[in-house]
């Protein structure tokens, strides 16, 4: 018989100072925390973004498209980790906003290329402002040193799961 969740203390769900729900075994999860943290970062981000639609969802491939304009849809989906099927979708709802554009590949006829409109190039310079503040939010009381270990970690974690995907 399997035992229950609740029947062991250290996965237990318990209440603290806050009112939140603790899970103590599983917030030890590397994954758990990083996780977390990303709903945490985006939920709070994306309140502050209500004026920019979809765009502030996709800051990141949209940072992609900005410095390496004219890239072919597949590498753009390499790149950020999606299926392409996935990135198409999120493609077509980019462009029906006028944030985004694509063309035929000069190359291949049959590729298409993605490129910033000149609308998305403001929305993408002041959603980067924005990001930027709020990251600083974000790391307020992380000295600068602490906060370079974070993200070469973060970076290296990064890598590793790309190579698991391989």
């Amino acid at each position: 018989m399997r035992p229950h969740l609740q029947d062991d203390p250290t996965i237990a769900a318990q209440k603290d100072d806050d009112g939140f729900l603790t899970a103590t075994a599983v917030e030890q999860s590397l994954g758990y925390k990083l996780r977390l943290a990303q709903i945490l970062a985006y939920r709070s981000f994306e309140e502050q973004m209500t004026d920019y639609g979809v765009a502030p969802r996709y800051l990141g491939l949209l940072g992609l498209v900005s410095e390496n304009p004219g890239q072919a849809q597949n590498r753009l989906a390499d790149s950020v980790g999606l299926q392409k099927s996935s990135l198409v979708t999120i493609l077509d709802r980019l462009e029906r906003d006028g944030i985004l554009e694509r063309r035929a590949s000069d190359q291949d006829r049959r590729a298409k290329t993605v490129w910033l409109t000149d609308s998305g190039e403001r929305v993408v310079a002041e959603l980067f402002r924005h990001a930027k503040a709020h990251d600083a939010r974000m790391a307020t009381g992380i000295s600068d040193d602490r906060l370079a270990d974070v993200m070469a970690a973060l970076d290296a974690m990064i890598a590793n799961l790309r190579g698991l995907s391989d």
